[in-house]
């Protein structure tokens, strides 16, 4: 229990270099979590008075149990972040082992608590996963364990009851041996869109300490002065919440803007919807201009108001047909063409009724 107990806090300050663009908590946050514990099993040693009996092969195992933690931290903007953190993690004894032989009954309860300080790196996915964001962390700082009758009572020697358990408090009233501590954490967290600054939080915590002393060693009833030291090592799963004071609602990004329709102008002969070369070669700047982006491209007919209006509004939609055909042939799908024949409702230029205007003899190519 002395080097061996080193923990991987060097290697998690290596790896602190390597660490990506993350996404950045600003200013003070308070984060909880609640969850399971899983204490490993310890060996006891050393020995106990009066006659200074050194224990042997003894020692402990221990159900899971539960850990909560809750800090008060700082984020710089940058993906770093620090914080203060107290903790309390309990477990159940399961299993008590003394001379290498398994004893009935084991009893009693073990408990951790203390404060830690802590470094994290939030890693930025860009969005990724719904904004997901996994951070690493390494800790440092002083842990007190404590024993309250962990041992066994079993009715094997002799017939009688018959007991071996540890207690911290016999080092000063309520007290327990406490010893340096470092913890490696790894998380996950989920921002909530409804609450700014608030996330979610899913962890996994390794906590070891450098071994603790108790001097209570309690046998059939007598109380012995001992020298026990036993591990502290603690592998945690929890669950909280994290709230960020200075987060700002996310700002949705600006809609791309919609480019601007293009059109294009044909015109014809009075009375005609058939087309020169002049309109076909119009027609096909129209054609090359369609891009990825158009969706639709209407063709518009127009007649203006010579003749009587259904001969003008049939000879509309001609004119929008012959467009309309010309720009299949030069590769434009018919689907994504709309022919529309308005007659001689919407002039280019106003005039009378049957005067002859060229302008208002068209087909308007409009590429939306």
């Amino acid at each position: 229990m002395n080097s061996k107990k080193s923990f991987l806090i060097a290697a998690a300050i290596f790896a602190l270099p390597v660490m990506g663009q993350a996404q950045p908590v600003n200013g003070f946050y308070l984060g909880a979590g609640l969850g399971g514990n899983d204490l490993q099993k310890t060996d006891i040693t050393g020995t106990f008075r009066p006659v200074f009996t050194k224990l042997q092969g003894e020692s402990n195992e221990f159900d899971t149990g539960y850990a909560g933690v809750i800090s008060l931290g700082w984020g710089f903007g940058n993906g770093l972040r620090a914080e203060i953190e107290g903790s309390y993690r309990r477990n159940e004894t399961d299993g008590h082992t003394l001379f290498d032989i398994s004893r009935q009954k084991p009893v009693g309860t073990a408990s951790s608590y203390g404060g830690m300080g802590n470094v994290f790196y939030d890693f930025d996915l860009r969005g990724a996963l719904g904004g997901l964001s996994p951070y690493l962390g390494i800790g440092v700082g002083y842990i007190w364990h404590r024993y309250d009758d962990v041992g066994f009572r079993d009715n094997t020697r002799l017939g009688k009851p018959y007991e071996n358990t540890y207690n911290s408090s016999g080092n000063s009233v309520g007290s327990a041996p406490g010893a340096f501590a470092g913890q490696v954490i790894a998380g996950l967290s989920w921002p909530i869109a409804a609450v700014p600054g608030l996330s979610v939080t899913g962890e996994y915590r390794f906590l070891g300490t450098t071994g603790h002393t108790f001097n209570r060693n309690t046998v059939s009833g007598v109380t012995y002065v001992a020298d026990a030291e036993v591990d502290n090592y603690n592998h945690s799963v929890l669950v909280g919440l994290r709230y960020a004071f200075n987060a700002r609602p996310a700002i949705a990004a600006a809609p791309a803007p919609v480019a601007a329709a293009r059109s294009f102008l044909v015109f014809f002969d009075w009375d005609r919807a058939d087309l020169t070369d002049r309109t076909r070669q119009i027609i096909g700047e129209a054609a090359s201009a369609r891009s990825a982006g158009v969706t639709r491209i209407e063709v518009n007919g127009h007649a203006d108001r010579s003749g009587s209006p259904q001969h003008n509004q049939t000879l509309s939609v001609r004119r929008a047909e012959a467009v309309a055909a010309e720009l299949v042939r030069r590769g434009v799908p018919r689907n994504e063409i709309v022919t529309r024949g308005f007659g001689e409702q919407n002039p280019l230029v106003p005039t009378a009724d049957d005067v002859r205007e060229p302008q208002n003899r068209r087909v308007e190519i409009i590429l939306r």
